[in-house]
Order: structure tokens, then sequence, then C-alpha cells
């Protein structure tokens, strides 16, 4: 029977002890964190993620600014308030919220970003540093799978970790992390993606397997070996009449069949999702102390 890594609970724990630490912070007069988040137009799941952002610094006693900007405002002027709140003191790390608009260009905003308030990990040099194992802003996601597998105590050391998907902003960063040398790490590692042409024979080979390619179910039962440690971070909204809001939401992996497999299974919802916003906040925290 396997083990459910549920973010939910754990992300709970994770938001309990920030806010012991920020009481701490108080009491010794110290800065309390400020996370910003800058939000470009009137995108749904965008609004949904960033209200959850918000909600949850209130929770542990982070102070938090919405930034609402039109969906027409020029880069320039993006540009601008990347700029501001760079020299603002009283923020200590922000995020500026993706998909952009396509009249912007994403990666010039993610440039423009300084890296020591970068608080999601998508800077050039946070990336680097990451590479180096120096210390560094960690991208949310990844950093957040990788507490989950730590606090859960999955085995990772000489494990065969095969990850499903090459982006930049889960698959490549979880690659580096998994290879490093620290526990959860000193993995070997096999990155896959939608050109890979024996990928179930990859997969049959796994011991962790960490599916990040955007495809409802894409993994299956015949696909995984008994015992796989699964970390399914998709997320799709299919249409659903059952459903009170007209979908449901499923992950990357067909967890009926893979579950009874499996010796380790995140849930979705509530495996990965409330696990990368609670490393947000870490990262948030130790803005303050870098800045």
């Amino acid at each position: 029977m396997s083990i459910l890594l549920d973010g939910k609970a754990t992300s709970l724990k994770i938001h309990d002890e920030l806010a012991v630490r920020v009481k701490e912070i108080k009491k010794e007069g110290g800065k309390v964190p400020h996370l910003a988040a800058i939000i470009v137009g009137d995108n749904g799941a965008s609004r949904t993620y960033v209200n959850a952002k918000v909600k949850t610094c209130e929770k542990v006693g982070f102070e938090s600014s919405l930034i609402q900007l039109p969906e027409d405002i020029s880069e320039v002027a993006l540009l601008a308030k990347v700029a501001e709140l760079n020299n603002d003191a009283s923020i200590d790390g922000y995020i500026v919220q993706l998909p952009l608009p396509k009249h912007i260009d994403e990666t010039k905003i993610t440039l423009a970003i300084a890296p020591h308030k970068d608080v999601d990990g998508f800077h050039p040099e946070n990336v680097g540093r990451m590479a180096l194992g120096l210390p560094c802003f960690l991208p949310a996601t990844p950093a957040g799978i990788v507490e989950l597998l730590k606090r859960y105590e999955v085995p990772t050391e000489g494990k065969h970790c095969v990850i499903i998907g090459r982006s930049h902003i889960v698959g490549a960063p979880m690659a580096m992390l998994m290879w490093q040398n620290a526990i959860p790490g000193n993995s070997t590692v096999t990155v896959t993606h939608s050109r890979t042409t024996n990928l179930k024979e990859i997969c049959l080979s796994a011991d962790i397997i960490i599916a990040a390619i955007g495809k409802p179910e894409f993994l299956t039962g015949d696909m995984v070996k008994e015992g796989v440690a699964i970390i399914d971070v998709g997320i799709t909204r299919v249409a659903d009449a059952t459903k009170k809001n007209g979908y449901r939401l499923l992950g990357d992996v067909n967890f009926e069949e893979v579950a009874p497999k499996a010796s380790f299974i995140t849930p979705v919802p509530g495996g990965v999702g409330p696990m990368t916003i609670a490393s947000l906040m870490i990262n948030t925290l130790k803005a303050v102390d870098r800045n």
C-alpha cells in the first residue's frame, strides 16, 4: 500500500513553523518579511495563485503587497515598476506572476528582477548558484518537492530518478537538485521529454518518477515498476458536468492505475501545489537575511 505524500498537511506544518519564527522576529525587534506580487491583466488562474500567496502571507504573519497592473501596460512601464520594487527597501522579495501578456518579453522582465529579491528563483544568477550548490533562492516548485521528499524520508540516495519534462520552471532545476550531493539527492537522474523515444522502458527502470509534462494521466500503470515513488507535478482542468464548478483537476499521473504499485505518491490536488506556496514563503524569510 502506497504512502500518500500529503503536500497540504505538510505545507500547514511549514506555515506554523514560519508563524513561530515571525513571532520571534517581532519579539527581537527585527524586520517582518514583506512579499510583493505583481499581476498583469485579469487571468483567472493567475489571480487565484496570487490570492493564495497573499492569504498565506497573512496566515504566517508576513506583510504583503498585491500590485495589479492593466493588461495593456507597456513593457517599459512594467520594467519601471520592477525597478521601483528593486529599490524599495521595505520589500524583501517579490514575484511577477506568469504568464504575461504576449506583447511583453517575459525573459526581459525576469532578467530585470534583482537577484537578491527574486524569491521565485528564476533569475539566471540564482539558477547558476543552484547549479554550483551555492546559497540561492531555489525555484519554488522543485524546492517544495525536495522538502516533501525530506519530510517523508523518501529514499533518494543511489536511486534512479526519472524526470518527465524539461521546463526551466520544474524539470531542469529538479534534475539539478536530485543529483546534488545532499539528502534528498544523490540520485542518478534521467531527464525525459516529448522527443524521448523509449520513455516507457526508461520509466520502468525508475525508482523515483517526477512527472511534469502537462498532459493529464500521461503516466499509466504499465509504465512503472513495483515500489516506485511518484511525484505528480501536473494539474489540468478537465471538463466534468458532474462537478458543481464544471471541471475536475487531473495530474500527469493516472492515480488509479499507478498508486497500487507505488511506495509513495502525491495526490492531485493537495500534493505539490501547496508545497510550492510554502517554499515561496521560505524564500521570502531567507530574503530578509540576504538583504
